[in-house]
């Protein structure tokens, strides 16, 4: 018959439509009744009051949110900007040096990629204890002066927390760059060293613009774990001392179950899922017109 299509070009479609509607069921339905509660003063359990944007004119005018966000974005440097760096450092001197074992390192170097975060919370939680692994070493090395209670100090608890997502990420990026670094021919290299370039030449004019598709991803990936990180805050601060290192997830898990205000932990994370696709966004449009 004329009017009907060829049965094998419906096929496609017969595989798609099931995982879209589990996508459907489990992602954009819960999203979007998230807006819908974002627009009400909601309790979770009686009916809701219709309130406008006055959840989201709270996310902009509390100090509190504001210094969430703030701590979020401290994060991003110690989840995504620290770990690039040591990195790409790492990832040039394993390939471009002939180390043995180097299987071996990868696996270790990614390890904590594939440890639940609230065991590896738990584990440097013990290790920033006052009578825990870090004060001892101190101790032991005669600097007993710079001893404390790390993630109970207001100075040190934000970085002390990030420094565990740097160590959580850093094998990550590393593997990442290894894989992009492997793709460029090692005659460049040969060349470049007989025409004079440092290796630190090397690495920015031949390593650099090949791997920057690694990079965008690796970017990607880092920030959404720094902007979206919760158990790690929940385990080993709680948000403490006071609020020196409350997130935007602890804030809306904070308001929804222990608040219970819904609507306006429902705008809280409206407001940071458009901060995570922004920034990404940023990340992969900048990657883009530099290829």
């Amino acid at each position: 018959m004329r009017g009907r299509a060829p049965r094998g070009r419906a096929t496609p479609y017969l595989f798609v439509a099931p995982a879209l509607a589990v996508y459907g069921a489990f992602l954009l339905y819960p999203l979007l009744r998230a807006v819908q509660f974002s627009f009400y003063d909601f309790d979770g359990l009686t009916v809701g009051t219709p309130v406008g944007l006055a959840n989201y004119a709270a996310v902009l005018t509390d100090t509190g949110l504001r210094a969430a966000f703030g701590h979020a974005l401290v994060l991003v440097v110690f989840f995504s900007l620290l770990p690039l760096a040591v990195g790409l450092v790492l990832a040039a001197l394993l390939v471009r040096a002939r180390v043995r074992g180097l299987p071996l390192f990868r696996t270790v170097v990614f390890l904590p990629q594939v440890i639940a975060m609230v065991v590896l919370a738990v584990a440097w939680r013990r290790i920033y204890a006052p009578d825990g692994t870090l004060n001892d070493l101190l101790r032991a090395v005669g600097l007993d002066a710079l001893t404390r209670t790390w993630l109970g100090d207001y100075a040190t608890a934000l970085p002390a927390v990030g420094l565990i997502g740097t160590w959580v990420s850093t094998g990550l990026v590393t593997v990442l760059l290894m894989a992009g670094m492997a793709r460029v021919p090692k005659e460049l290299y040969e060349a470049a060293s007989l025409d004079g370039a440092s290796p630190a030449r090397q690495l920015r004019v031949l390593t650099l613009p090949a791997i920057r598709p690694e990079i965008a991803v690796a970017l990607t990936l880092t920030i959404i774990s720094a902007l979206k990180t919760f158990d790690l805050v929940y385990v080993t601060t709680g948000g403490g001392p006071g609020t020196s290192t409350t997130v935007p997830s602890y804030e809306v898990y904070r308001r929804a179950f222990e608040l219970g205000e819904v609507g306006a932990a429902a705008a809280v994370g409206v407001v940071l899922t458009v901060l995570v696709f922004a920034v990404n966004l940023v990340v992969n449009r900048v990657a883009d017109r530099q290829r």
